[in-house]
């Protein structure tokens, strides 16, 4: 094998080494991605079915409905124009409540029941996480509504 050839064989396996890490590294992050949909477009189809992603939106008064002596639940998770019922099994977060901001991480079924397997709840008073403000505040103009439960208007801030 001349010097040529040997420089053009390391430069193809150099090159093909990289091709093969390069779609290893992003099929890793396609799995990996997790997208956030409000009500409105999971009822709207636009949720994957039974692929995780994450589902924001405020807890529905009166929804919140806990299986005595187990950690299962069930609540409805609301952007004020569509609901979508989400099942969880564990420890819930200490600011979880009705009326207050929630995203759940989990997968949509093929019935259209959120099976989640995180909570994240808001973490203070006028606190609601930035994805579920967006959200809210594009279905109703730029104004999320009041929360009648709480003493001022929930911010997208900090």
């Amino acid at each position: 094998m001349t010097p040529r050839q040997r420089r053009i064989t390391l430069v193809v396996g150099i090159l093909a080494g990289v091709s093969i890490t390069v779609v290893l590294a992003l099929n890793a992050f396609r799995e990996n991605v997790m997208f956030f949909f409000d009500p409105s477009q999971v009822a709207a189809g636009g949720a994957p079915i039974e692929k995780r992603f994450r589902l924001g939106g405020m807890v529905r008064p009166g929804t919140v409905d806990r299986e005595a002596g187990s950690l299962e639940m069930s609540f409805v998770v609301t952007d004020f124009k569509h609901d979508v019922r989400v099942v969880y099994s564990g420890v819930l977060p200490d600011l979880f409540r009705e009326n207050q901001g929630v995203v759940a991480h989990g997968r949509l079924g093929s019935n259209g029941v959120f099976v989640a397997d995180e909570i994240l709840a808001k973490h203070d008073e006028n606190y609601m996480p930035p994805e579920v403000a967006e959200a809210i505040k594009d279905k109703y103009g730029g104004i999320i509504p009041v929360n009648p439960h709480s003493r001022a208007a929930p911010s997208a801030g900090t």
